[in-house]
């Protein structure tokens, strides 16, 4: 299956994300610019981790208006699966495509250590390798990783099931300790963590491999994959 990796002015991370699809998960890969305007033959889109556009105005504010958006609003509304990482996350809230916003960590400081989260919902197309309630651990890295939701909205997504991950510690004060959320249909997610930074025990955990292999055998059970 071939997954699109988006790269924006200021990300950092679609690197990290390449190498872990390519080498660990042995998947084709493909560097996308915020500049293109399809994504078709792709099986899954990928938005990286980083600053883009530096964050100047708001984390995503300024990503959520390049050309690359809308495509991936329309590849989103297919049912393929998106997934948003740390700055991808905050973009896909800014898009529209996920509820509540990230703001700054009650600490006000950049928080970037190992955290342990629990697998709140393992029936999702990015979760489905895990076992429920499972305890992972990924790395963060971030300074506006706090998921605030209003009280409908977080009442929506506690019954709809979306709550995907939490933090067993909750360092960045993110509202119901969410950690990551998918949309309603569930070929969504955004999360905070960084699962391409935890695929070999040699970067102190491989627990985020499950969520890449949960994409593709969810893909390829489906059996429409492009290669």
């Amino acid at each position: 299956m071939k997954f699109a990796i988006l790269s924006f002015p200021g990300s950092n991370c679609e690197m990290d994300l390449y190498y872990a699809i390519k080498d660990i998960i042995k998947e084709d890969a493909e560097l996308v610019s915020y500049k293109k305007d399809s994504l078709d033959g792709f099986d899954a889109v990928l938005v990286p981790g980083g600053f883009s556009y530096g964050d100047y105005l708001r984390s995503g504010a300024i990503a959520r208006f390049s050309p690359i958006i809308k495509p991936l609003q329309k590849f989103a509304e297919s049912g393929k699966p998106v997934l948003g990482i740390c700055n991808g996350f905050q973009i896909l809230t800014e898009a529209g495509l996920l509820p509540g916003s990230l703001q700054k960590n009650v600490s006000a400081k950049f928080i970037c250590e190992p955290e342990k989260l629990v697998v709140n919902n393992n029936k999702t197309m990015f979760s489905n390798g895990y076992d429920f309630e499972q305890k992972i651990t990924l790395p963060i890295a971030h300074g506006d990783g706090n998921y605030y939701a209003d009280v409908k909205t977080l009442r929506e997504l506690e019954e709809n099931n979306q709550i995907v991950f939490k933090y067993w510690n909750n360092p960045n004060g993110s509202v119901a300790n969410i950690a990551g959320i998918i949309n309603k249909k569930g070929n969504v997610l955004g999360m905070m963590p960084h699962p391409e930074r935890a695929v070999e025990d040699i970067l102190g955990s491989s627990d985020g491999k499950g969520i890449f292999y949960s994409i593709v055998k969810t893909i390829k059970d489906r059996g429409v994959i492009y290669e």
